[in-house]
């Protein structure tokens, strides 16, 4: 596995030498900077007609994590669903297209280095990205009081279901030799695992999943499940467990999509 880190850096190289990282980057902190500001000038508002109305309980009751942190962060999960494949559409795509995939997989470095390299690379850039979005909410540690650990709970997830789309990503990135078409298969895995949670409720609620076991497996399978629960402050090593399972489930079907190339 020496050759992984070598790897990794130079997919984050290629990927900085071409205007996507930049646009992926600043398209971020800018959604990122109006939902935050949106989330704070409503619970302003929210607080100015509370005392209004003279609501003094309620008012106690009110957190900065709850109704400011935890929404911003839950919005900008749904935003990395859309950005995070268009950073790895080509991490095994443009080597495809380029024809120079079948000069890595004849040089010394082993498949299993080369899936892990690209993953890492896409996975630092998803780090990255929250590492550019917690900026947001230490600020309300400056000016108020939220909770330390519900906060950095929150981010943790989000690291991890980026991470988690990331290693996705990768698997769309490596069935196909389209870009255009790696980033719509990834998107649409993504939103299938992201909506799995809502369809077994919509299927309860309409009659159309009787069998509460299956509804419990769908719930279990949904990603928005689990991340949930972390951005509730609740650090369930079973939610810990699933990310680490999706992750390298992935980055094994991966690695046999790559592999697939020798035998074609």
């Amino acid at each position: 596995m020496r050759h992984v880190g070598a790897i990794a850096g130079r997919e984050l190289r290629s990927l900085f030498s071409s205007p996507v990282a930049y646009a992926v980057l600043v398209l971020f902190a800018v959604l990122a900077g109006f939902f935050f500001l949106s989330g704070v000038l409503q619970f302003q508002d929210y607080i100015v007609r509370m005392q209004a109305f003279q609501m003094a309980q309620q008012l106690e009751e009110l957190n900065l994590n709850d109704h400011v942190i935890a929404p911003f962060i839950h919005v900008m999960s749904v935003v990395m669903l859309f950005l995070i494949p268009g950073i790895t559409m080509g991490l095994f795509a443009s080597e495809k297209a380029n024809g120079t995939q079948e000069l890595l997989l004849t040089s010394p470095i082993t498949i299993w280095e080369l899936v892990l390299g690209k993953f890492l690379a896409a996975a630092s850039f998803v780090a990255l990205l929250v590492l550019l979005l917690a900026i947001y909410p230490a600020l309300l540690f400056w000016y108020g009081d939220p909770e330390l650990g519900k906060t950095l709970a929150g981010l943790a997830g989000l690291l991890l279901i980026g991470v988690t789309y990331a290693a996705i990503g990768s698997f769309a990135s490596a069935v196909t030799q389209s870009q255009l078409i790696a980033f719509f298969l990834a998107f649409v895995m993504l939103l299938v695992l992201w909506m799995l949670g809502f369809l077994a409720d919509l299927g309860a609620a309409g009659g159309a999943v009787s069998n509460e076991s299956f509804a419990g497996v769908l719930r279990w399978l949904s990603t928005a499940e689990h991340f949930e629960s972390l951005v509730m402050g609740l650090a369930d090593t079973k939610d810990l467990a699933y990310f680490a399972a999706l992750v390298a489930g992935f980055l094994i079907v991966t690695r046999a999509a790559v592999e697939s190339v020798r035998w074609r």
